[in-house]
């Protein structure tokens, strides 16, 4: 019984506790039970209370017993990245530094979440400043390999089964790799959907906050939860609420049309992965079309490079000289690098990326639903770096949203991810084409 419920998805769970058929306090022991079991392999959080996490949860049941009216994640585990304020738990970003940090205030998010009802059960292994020096946290599918990075912990969590829901970040492609190589469901919101307040801050320009889940329709559920404008992130927007779940699980009058867009890193990519994707564009058939990138979108890379050592180095310098050798030497670089970044080249870089959006939103309104690509170079690399992000930097610059798709596997057995991107703005759609796509491949 405990195994099955720690296998609900969100949806599933949110469902059965609203109908009495299970409880949040069943759920969220079968959570710890399976954390217990398997966290001394997977290392996937770093701040757990299992007496917290079911007060939590018999506080949830008692107020739905008690008639009152419950929020879309009621009784639902959900875990959070340790970069991402909460004021029952720690939040150390992953670093020696700011071991014992404990912010007295939740995250915006994180206060959504609660007001949606659920259960924060622990805070989920982050890299270093959410940056690449990797944390503690092995791949649930092969302990010699990396889970991706930053949002480590966030991604094995979900994958092992732990929990149904959890929480991670994306500055360069550490929703979108970790999610690939763990084979779990996750988006990457538009910019300025997701509240960034109350997290490490690393890059404005660049920072998305989002999930990663069983299911699309988990996706949209918490999307539904946490999306929305907070006067504390000027990024975010007062505009009218979006109904994501309800639209993610619509039907399309007529199939959409995906863009096959290989991208100037392609040579990149492992064989296996390039070849896996082309079969599946293959089978796709007519409702998939390549797309070639005009030459101009090579320079993406270089500037995401430059905005993002640039904004980190504005963030988080103060506190790298603060640090001395608890900070890693990488980040030491990084923010060495960052500092001789010129004023011009930065704002060219910005710029760049302004453009490119700009630029690609006619593809979306003449040619395509969405954008499909490889999400990583292959399937996890053994050891522990985190892996290559260089299938996601351009859409983060450009700030669009994307999907990781569990689709692929290697030989071996691995995940291989296919990514969805879509037109800014425009999330809820591309959930609807991913959930699209999942069925007419099933």
């Amino acid at each position: 019984m405990a195994d099955d419920l720690s296998n609900l998805t969100a949806s599933d769970a949110a469902a059965k506790i609203a109908a009495g058929v299970t409880s949040s306090v069943e759920l969220t022991q079968a959570c710890l039970d399976r954390i217990a079991t398997l966290d001394p392999t997977v290392q996937a959080f770093i701040h757990l209370d299992p007496e917290h996490a079911i007060a939590q949860a018999r506080e949830s049941d008692e107020w739905r017993r008690s008639g009152k009216p419950i929020g879309p994640l009621h009784g639902v585990p959900v875990g959070i990245k340790d970069i991402v304020d909460t004021a029952d738990y720690p939040t150390e970003c992953g670093s020696a530094f700011l071991a014992g940090r404990r912010p007295r205030n939740d995250a915006t998010l994180v206060a959504k979440l609660r007001a949606a009802g659920a259960v924060i059960i622990g805070k989920t292994v982050t890299t270093e400043f959410a940056y690449f020096t990797p944390g503690k946290t092995r791949n649930p599918h092969d302990a010699k390999r990396t889970p991706g990075g930053s949002s480590s912990g966030t991604a094995a969590a979900v994958a092992a089964g732990m929990v149904p829901l959890a929480i991670g970040s994306q500055t360069n492609g550490s929703i979108i790799r970790p999610a690939a190589f763990c084979g779990v469901f996750a988006i990457k919101p538009s910019h300025g959907v997701v509240s960034r307040a109350g997290v490490l801050p690393l890059s404005r320009t660049l920072d998305h906050m989002g999930p990663f889940a069983r299911t699309i329709e988990d996706l949209a559920l918490a999307l539904d939860a946490i999306a929305g404008y907070d006067p504390a992130d000027p990024d975010t927007r007062p505009l009218a609420p979006r109904n994501f779940r309800q639209v993610a699980t619509e039907s399309f009058g007529l199939d959409p049309r995906l863009a096959f867009i290989k991208t100037p890193v392609w040579e990149k990519a492992d064989a296996e992965a390039r070849e896996a994707l082309e079969e599946l564009v293959q089978e796709l058939g007519e409702v998939c079309f390549p797309y070639d990138l005009p030459e101009h979108y090579a320079a993406a890379w270089e500037a995401h490079r430059a905005v993002m050592a640039a904004e980190m180095a504005f963030n988080l310098g103060k506190l790298n000289d603060q640090g001395g050798d608890k900070i890693s030497q990488r980040f030491h670089d990084l923010i060495a690098e960052g500092r001789q970044i010129s004023a011009t080249r930065y704002l060219d870089a910005v710029t760049l990326g302004r453009t490119l959006r700009g630029s690609i939103e006619d593809l979306f309104q003449q040619e395509c639903s969405a954008i499909i690509t490889l999400s990583a170079p292959g399937v996890a690399p053994e050891g522990t770096a985190t892996g290559n992000p260089v299938f996601n930097s351009l859409w983060t610059l450009m700030g669009l949203p994307a999907i990781n798709l569990p689709l692929l596997q290697s030989e071996g057995g691995m995940p291989i991810g296919v990514q969805l991107i879509g037109a800014p703005g425009d999330d809820a759609r591309l959930l609807r084409t991913a959930n699209w796509l999942m069925r007419k491949l099933a």
